[in-house]
């Protein structure tokens, strides 16, 4: 009998009157990797490690907040269709934050943060930091995902399959019992790219600020791109194409922009 990676058979640990759901924790273990490593990276670039303290606590709900609009924006027949439940939209420990809503929304208040108080690095600097934890973080909470037994991919018998109970299973394919592990592949790929970002220190055509945080949304936003082309769960389509396909294009685009900007002007001054 082959064996295949199992969907855990509980998302949540009671602990008397508490209820500890594994999604949260996951999100909050990111979280707190993130910081510890953003602290430590900016503070190799000349930054005080204190003012990332004082950021993470602007930072991180303004990115749980975007996530979760995000995410409810984009499937609002979850919450506001014939089945829906609005209040649902508040219940982020089930699962539902859009690491794009998160990435703008993070963005949007460490921007304000750095113009109301003044901080030792630059806003690029801040940046090429924030990257490599950002991407640490992403990993992890993918691993709530699994708890909760779903953004899974195509049905497939490959080894490191994914079985999904059938309650979990999406219309149309109730009789398929393994499919593709997608929140194991980009885990491994958000992992591999800070692994690599980590590195890029010992790589000259990386010395200009802002380009490693360029960078971070081109890999992530091109491996994201082929994560997305095979999930199964319903989204809503843009011209017959999932809307995070477009929104990985796009990205990636941005990112090759401000990367190529940031090389140009590295280049003029040399």
């Amino acid at each position: 009998m082959r064996k295949f990676i199992p969907t855990p058979s509980s998302s949540t640990l009671e602990l008397g009157f508490f209820t500890i759901h594994f999604y949260a924790l996951s999100i909050l273990l990111g979280i707190v990797v993130a910081i510890w490593l953003t602290k430590r990276r900016y503070s190799d670039l000349g930054g005080n490690p204190n003012e990332i303290s004082d950021l993470a606590l602007v930072l991180v709900p303004a990115g749980i907040i975007g996530g979760r609009i995000y995410h409810v924006i984009t499937s609002p027949q979850n919450y506001f269709g014939k089945n829906g439940s609005p209040i649902q939209a508040l219940e982020i420990w089930r699962g539902g934050l859009g690491i794009w809503g998160a990435i703008a929304g993070g963005a949007l208040a460490a921007f304000i943060f750095f113009k109301v108080k003044k901080m030792t690095l630059t806003f690029y600097q801040l940046a090429d930091a924030i990257a490599p934890g950002l991407l640490i973080a992403q990993g992890i909470g993918r691993f709530g995902n699994w708890f909760n037994g779903e953004l899974f991919g195509r049905p497939t018998s490959l080894f490191w399959a994914l079985e999904i109970p059938v309650d979990k299973r999406p219309i149309g394919y109730e009789n398929f019992t393994t499919f593709h592990p997608t929140f194991l592949y980009e885990a491994i790929w958000c992992f591999v790219i800070a692994g690599i970002i980590l590195r890029i220190k010992s790589f000259n055509n990386f010395t200009r600020a802002g380009k490693v945080f360029a960078f971070y949304v081109m890999a992530y936003s091109l491996g994201r791109f082929f994560i997305e082309a095979i999930r199964i769960d319903e989204a809503n389509l843009i011209l017959g194409f999932r809307l995070n396909l477009w929104v990985s294009g796009l990205l990636f685009l941005g990112g090759l922009t401000l990367f190529l900007r940031r090389y140009s002007a590295n280049t003029e001054k040399s």
